[in-house]
């Protein structure tokens, strides 16, 4: 059942996203060569705690870390640990935090140092971009299909793929609550977007095949092929007024 959140919802969502944002900008400048996985994760849970809200993954269905860092051709979920980040490489950090009992949740990615190549490059810049243009098409009044046949668009236009198996979702009271938001679909189809629908819209775009294996973890989503894998993510509240990004800084 999808349940539109009230103008109070959508104010604790407002603190809870501003958490998320803030903590997200302190480990853009903490991802450096040589710090680890784990060094991410301990600034994560210091950081979102200073704030006086919980870290959402933190347990979540036996998640040990308060962050999810995946590095190159993990695609999501990677669990924080000994892997030293070094030069070149491709981080993506995924957070979530609860403040007021409303969860926000993003992600961003980035190149430490330079991009090894242009293609590369153009990965991250199609999937932030890509993010945006789902953002653009949650509207009132449109379906859940123009969200992700606005990403998928995007996407496949510049010769990559978007990610099948694993799909944004609604959120609120709990990190992961209907409608399940895929990065494909066909506009015009699916759920009639209302206003208080709160959603957290996330392409997960890979140079090569869209296809991912878990692995042995039983977290880390990996690109079948190995090749790179980008992911950015926000929670967005759908009004009349048009979309708001509640994991922005403002």
């Amino acid at each position: 059942m999808v349940e539109l959140k009230s103008s109070r919802d959508r104010e604790k969502m407002r603190g809870a996203g501003r958490v998320v944002a803030e903590v997200l900008e302190i480990l853009r400048d903490t991802v450096k060569p040589g710090v680890t996985t784990r060094d991410l994760d301990v600034v994560a849970d210091r950081e979102i705690r200073h704030r006086e809200a919980i870290p959402v993954f933190k347990g979540y269905q036996g998640y040990p870390a308060s962050v999810c860092v995946s590095i190159n051709d993990q695609v999501v979920h990677g669990i924080p640990g000994t892997r030293v980040i070094h030069p070149g490489d491709l981080v993506s950090i995924d957070l979530g935090a609860v403040l007021d009992g409303f969860v926000g949740d993003a992600a961003f990615s980035m190149f430490v140092g330079n991009p090894p190549n242009d293609r590369a490059k153009e990965l991250l810049q199609v999937t932030e971009e890509a993010l945006y243009k789902g953002i653009e098409a949650s509207r009132v009044g449109g379906h859940l299909g123009d969200v992700g046949a606005a990403v998928q668009q995007h996407v496949e236009a510049h010769g990559f793929s978007v990610v099948r198996d694993f799909v944004g979702h609604g959120v609120g009271r709990k990190m992961h609550e209907d409608p399940q938001v895929p990065n494909y679909g066909t506009p015009g189809r699916g759920l009639l977007l209302k206003s208080g629908l709160a959603i957290a819209i996330e392409p997960m775009v890979n140079v090569g095949t869209h296809q991912v294996d878990v692995g042995a973890d039983g977290w880390t989503v990996t690109t079948r092929d190995h090749s790179l894998s980008a992911h950015f993510e926000h929670t967005i509240f759908v009004s009349e007024d048009g979309p708001e990004i509640l994991t922005a800084l403002r």
